[in-house]
């Protein structure tokens, strides 16, 4: 069964769909794409006010109440505390570069960069930041590609976007996480609340078409 996971590194829901999502990728049966959508990259991107600060840490206690996700001190100090950049565009080349480099890790680095943010309270908005969280994973060749955004990664990264946008568009939706089962014209969206749900059930909605 193939599924497609469409997701942003910064999306904190997503983050909260991380424990089904790693689930869903030890099924033997079960082929797992992740594409990210730059949903908080490009014109998807901000900065962290105030206002913003309180609302997403407002939004991080549903998520961490509903999912168990833990949303630290660290983060609300560190990172919605401190302002800055909200663009999910390094972290999603980060991805990207262990995609090419090292395909079978990308989920793990996915969940090291998520509690890298929400739990230590680390930056990876930075090309600097996310590239020392992938060497301290011992994926040296990918922080190496996006330190030096080679052409090719960044093609990569380009077509992988777009093929994520695409695929939002042909199933009308709007927001991630977001869960595709099947190929090509075969292939269904599922709710993203399904990624909050026990496991077991998901499986079976999944098997029973």
């Amino acid at each position: 069964m193939r599924l497609t996971y469409l997701f942003d590194p910064l999306c904190g829901w997503c983050y909260g769909a991380g424990p089904a999502i790693e689930k869903l990728a030890a099924v033997d049966d079960i082929a797992l794409e992740l594409l990210p959508t730059g949903l908080f990259a490009g014109r998807g991107a901000g900065r962290i006010d105030a206002q913003f600060a309180e609302y997403a840490w407002s939004n991080d206690q549903r998520i961490a109440k509903l999912t168990g996700q833990r949303f630290s001190d660290d983060y609300r100090k560190r990172i919605l505390g401190a302002g800055g950049a909200f663009d999910s565009t390094a972290a999603s080349l980060g991805l990207t570069a262990v995609h090419i480099t090292d395909p079978g890790r990308e989920i793990t680095a996915l969940k090291e960069l998520q509690l890298a943010r929400y739990v230590q309270g680390q930056d990876i908005v930075s090309i600097a930041g996310v590239g020392e969280i992938l060497l301290s994973l011992g994926l040296a060749a990918a922080a190496e590609r996006m330190l030096k955004r080679d052409h090719s990664l960044v093609e990569t990264h380009g077509r992988r976007i777009q093929t994520a946008q695409s695929l939002m568009r042909r199933h009308g939706l709007s927001g991630v996480p977001s869960l595709l089962a099947g190929d090509d014209a075969d292939q269904r969206s599922l709710p993203g609340s399904v990624l909050y749900e026990p496991i077991d059930g998901l499986l079976a909605q999944l098997r029973a078409g």
